[in-house]
């Protein structure tokens, strides 16, 4: 089963213009997304999917593949079906563009969820949720059925906890996406649905439209923030530092 891999990366965002070429301790934030996908091993292709040509020649650049698609697409998942159109894959990938700090480990284990489980259509994962981010809209939360298959994703804390006495763990959802070919292409094709407006989160339509999204609990650790804002870039820089000196420790 091949799996292919697609980063979205637009170069124009509200809050953070031209994000994916902002640099990270000597790297283009894209080329630190890139190699860690990479790093996985699990994946036959690995290309860049973006609206502009600073950001091909800044992939090819690291030895990377980029390809330019159109720059109207109204979200990352339409890109990434356009791109991996080009390609052969019977898994495609969604790996978010602004996520410097990706776990390996998680591209993995997002491909296996789907070559594992034949009735599963889209797959995601997600981590224990940290205390401090219980109330943090910008921390989406997940719970899943006995089988693992998502029943809601929400910026509110789920479950409540009217009994918590023997309550399940809460997870929060880690933004990487895996999809049959063919399902990654009705996906796309789908109307945007209340709660998916509501909520703001696109993998609602899924759900909403009746079809189904297998959620994993991930082996790894999340590093740090995805980047969406100034602050967030000086504190994946702050733990890319850190990283680094560690392992500058460990070679000495």
């Amino acid at each position: 089963m091949r799996a292919v891999g697609v980063i979205p990366a637009r170069y124009g965002s509200t809050r953070l213009p031209g994000k994916p070429l902002a640099d990270i301790c000597g790297k283009p934030l894209i080329q630190r997304v890139y190699e860690r996908a990479a790093a996985s091993g699990a994946l036959d292709r690995l290309v860049v999917a973006t609206d502009d040509d600073r950001i091909v020649e800044a992939v090819r650049s690291f030895g990377g593949e980029a390809v330019l698609t159109s720059p109207d697409h109204p979200d990352g998942t339409s890109r990434v079906a356009e791109a991996a159109s080009r390609f052969d894959g019977d898994i495609v990938l969604n790996i978010q563009g602004d996520e410097p700090l990706l776990d390996p480990v998680m591209v993995g284990e997002a491909v296996a969820l789907l070559a594992e489980d034949e009735s599963a259509l889209s797959a995601t994962l997600c981590v224990p949720l940290a205390p401090s981010l219980l109330h943090d809209p910008a921390a989406v939360k997940v719970v899943f059925d006995l089988r693992g298959f998502a029943i809601y994703f929400s910026r509110s804390p789920i479950p409540f906890l009217r009994c918590p006495e023997g309550a399940p763990p809460l997870y929060e959802h880690i933004g990487i996406y895996a999809f049959r070919r063919d399902f990654l292409y009705r996906f796309v094709s789908l109307e945007a649905t209340p709660l998916s407006r509501a909520e703001s989160l696109e993998q609602l339509k899924i759900l909403e439209h009746g079809y189904n999204m297998k959620v994993g609990v991930s082996s790894a650790v999340k590093l740090g923030p995805s980047v969406d804002t100034p602050d967030d870039l000086e504190q994946v820089r702050g733990i890319v530092r850190s990283m680094d000196a560690a392992s500058d420790g460990r070679g000495a």
